[in-house]
C-alpha cells in the first residue's frame, strides 16, 4: 500500500523527491498540456481511486483547481516550495473526504503512472516521455561515443481521410500505426505519439544505413497492414531521420533536421503523384518488397554504363538508394558456396559486389542479410557487369518474382 501522511506546516521539504511525488508532477504537467474534455475525465478516474471520490468531470476539474490554488497559497504562507501531494491531502482533509491515510493501491498508483505517460489512443509513450527519453539517450550517446538515429513521422495524407471518412477510421489509421511500430522496432528502441498524426522513434545504437533500413520496413509493413481497409485515398507514411554524431550533437538540431528531411518526402511525394497511377499500397509487390518497402527506388545502371535493354527504369529517381558499403550486409548465393557484399539496396534492386567474375545465369537466388532485417530469400535477374578498380565485379540485379 502507498501511504501519505499529512505534513505538519513547519515540515521542511525534502530536497529529492520520492518516486509519489515525481509522479503526481509529472501528473500536473501532463494534465497541464492536455485540452478541458480529457483532463476532466483522467481527473474524475483519478480522485475516484485517490479518495473513492463520486464527482462529474466539471466538478472533478473544480476540486484540481482549488488543489493547485491552495498549492499556491501554501507556499506563499510558508515562503518555500510545497509538494502536490501536500496540498491534496491539505483539501481532501479540510473537505472531510480523507478518513483514511491511505489514499490509493500500487496498483492504481502504477496504472495512473502509465496514464500520464502514455496516449490514450495508442498506447504509445507521449510527447514528454519524448522529450525526457530523448535528452536521457542522447547524453548516453555522447558520453560512450555511440550512434543514436531519430526518425520523425507523419501519416500522409491523413486530414483527407478524416474529412472523407470520419474520424472514428482516422484513429483507427493511428491505431495501425502504434501496431505497426511495436511489429518493427527492436526491444531496445523506443517508439512515441508526439502530436495528432506525428510519432517520433528513438533507435539506440543505430547509424543512418539502419535507421533508413528500418524507416523503409515500416513503411512497407504499415502499408501492408492499411491494404485491407480498401480507401481511394493513397495513405502512408512520411519520416525524416536525423543521426548522431553525422548530423549535430544538440537535441534541437536534430529535431531540425529530421523535420526538415521529413517535409523534403512530403513534398517530393506531392509533385511525383499522377491521378492515373494506383497508390503504393495497391501495387503487387515482390517478396523482397514486402520487406524492404514499396517506396524503395528502381535500380538504374551506374552511371555513363549506357542503358540497359529493353529497360524501364526512370532516368530520375524519387528515392535514394540506401547504402550498405562498410556494413556487414551480404548475399549468400543459395545454389553455391558463393558471398557477395551488398553495396545498396533499392525498390527494385539491389547491387552486389563479388570477388571473381563468374557467370551468374540468367536469374539466381540468393539469401540478402541485412543489418536489422531478418534474413530474406529473393530471386535475382543481373541487369549489368561492371569491373571495379579493385578488380572486383558489382552486379546489378532486380529482383523478380
Amino acid at each position: 500500500m502507498v501511504a501519505f501522511s499529512m505534513p505538519s506546516p513547519g515540515d521542511p521539504v525534502p530536497s529529492a523527491m520520492s518516486a509519489e511525488e515525481s509522479f503526481l508532477e509529472l501528473l500536473a504537467e501532463t494534465l497541464d498540456s492536455l485540452d478541458r474534455a480529457p483532463r476532466a475525465q483522467f481527473l474524475q478516474r483519478f480522485f475516484k481511486t485517490l479518495a473513492q471520490l463520486d464527482l462529474t468531470d466539471t466538478a472533478s476539474l473544480e476540486y484540481w483547481e482549488h488543489i493547485l490554488r491552495r498549492r499556491r497559497e501554501l507556499a506563499e504562507t510558508l515562503e518555500k516550495p510545497v509538494s502536490l501531494r501536500t496540498a491534496i491531502v491539505e483539501v481532501l482533509a479540510s473537505s472531510s473526504h480523507l478518513r483514511v491515510p491511505v489514499l490509493m493501491e500500487y496498483e492504481q498508483l502504477k496504472k495512473l503512472q502509465i496514464n500520464a505517460a502514455t496516449d490514450p489512443l495508442t498506447g504509445l509513450y507521449n510527447r514528454r516521455l519524448f522529450e525526457d527519453h530523448f535528452e536521457r539517450e542522447l547524453n548516453r550517446a555522447l558520453r560512450y561515443n555511440q550512434h543514436l538515429s531519430l526518425v520523425m513521422l507523419d501519416l500522409h495524407q491523413f486530414k483527407e481521410v478524416n474529412d472523407r471518412y470520419g474520424h472514428p477510421r482516422g484513429d483507427l489509421l493511428l491505431r495501425t500505426v502504434a501496431a505497426t511500430l511495436r511489429k518493427s522496432l527492436r526491444t531496445s528502441d523506443y517508439a512515441f505519439r508526439i502530436g495528432g498524426d506525428e510519432f517520433a522513434l528513438l533507435l539506440v545504437q543505430s547509424d543512418k544505413d539502419q535507421a533508413a533500413i528500418l524507416a523503409h520496413r515500416v513503411r512497407a509493413n504499415f502499408a501492408a497492414a492499411t491494404e485491407s481497409l480498401q480507401m481511394s485515398t493513397a495513405v502512408n507514411l512520411d519520416y525524416g531521420l536525423a543521426v548522431y554524431p553525422e548530423d549535430g550533437d544538440q537535441k534541437e538540431v536534430l529535431l531540425r533536421i529530421a523535420d526538415e528531411r521529413l517535409y523534403e518526402m512530403k513534398h517530393s511525394q506531392r509533385e511525383a503523384a499522377a491521378p492515373a497511377q494506383a497508390p503504393a499500397s495497391r501495387r503487387p509487390a515482390t517478396p523482397a518488397a514486402a520487406v524492404f518497402g514499396p517506396t524503395m527506388p528502381v535500380l538504374k545502371t551506374p552511371t555513363g554504363a549506357g542503358p540497359l535493354p529493353g529497360s524501364t527504369a526512370p532516368e530520375n529517381r524519387k528515392w535514394e538508394r540506401v547504402q550498405l558499403a562498410g556494413t556487414r550486409a551480404y548475399a549468400q548465393l543459395t545454389d553455391r558456396s558463393q558471398t557477395a557484399r551488398v553495396i545498396d539496396l533499392g525498390y527494385g534492386g539491389v547491387a552486389l559486389e563479388f570477388k571473381s567474375m563468374e557467370e551468374l545465369g540468367a536469374t539466381f537466388e540468393a539469401v540478402l542479410h541485412v543489418p536489422i532485417l531478418p534474413p530474406v530469400r529473393v530471386n535475382l535477374k543481373p541487369l549489368y557487369q561492371v569491373r571495379t578498380p579493385s578488380g572486383q565485379k558489382r552486379v546489378g540485379c532486380a529482383f523478380v518474382s
